[in-house]
């Protein structure tokens, strides 16, 4: 597993600007794609018809929000932060899903800390998530998400 980088609330500007760090890959099979399609109800064929999607498209592909929903999941193995009571998700700008993600692809996020700021009586910061592709050279998404931390 990743070791995570470690940082305290108090110290959390002097990410700013700086490469985080990455996490492990990890596995998107077509078992977590159809649980994800029953979550979200999107059964679109070219995501849960094996046959069809291998014959018309070379394979099933990964949902796109499927994708994004992994960065709660991989954001712990790139840093951890001390001294916190909470941690609100404010959102997500510039969401893009830059490749499509074949089923059965390794994924790993690349993380960014683009800025911290004072917000609502706690500390918001801007990464810029970045969720690579194994043996690919164009990441699956890239994406600038807003945390809102207290401590």
């Amino acid at each position: 597993m990743a070791d995570p980088k470690i940082v305290d609330y108090a110290d959390l500007e002097s990410l700013a600007g700086q490469e985080i760090g990455v996490s492990d890959w990890h596995l998107i099979d077509q078992d977590r794609v159809n649980l994800f399609a029953d979550a979200t109800g999107d059964h679109q064929w070219i995501h849960v018809d094996v046959e069809r999607a291998t014959k018309e498209i070379g394979g099933p592909i990964v949902h796109g929000f499927l994708t994004l929903s992994l960065l709660p999941m991989l954001g712990p193995e790139v840093m951890k932060v001390t001294g916190v009571s909470r941690a609100i998700n404010y959102g997500s700008d510039k969401v893009r899903f830059t490749n499509m993600v074949p089923v059965g692809s390794r994924l790993r996020l690349r993380q960014k800390c683009l800025a911290v700021e004072e917000k609502a009586g706690g500390k918001q910061t801007r990464m810029e998530a970045t969720v690579e592709i194994e043996g690919k050279d164009r990441p699956a998404l890239v994406a600038e998400t807003l945390t809102v931390m207290y401590g």
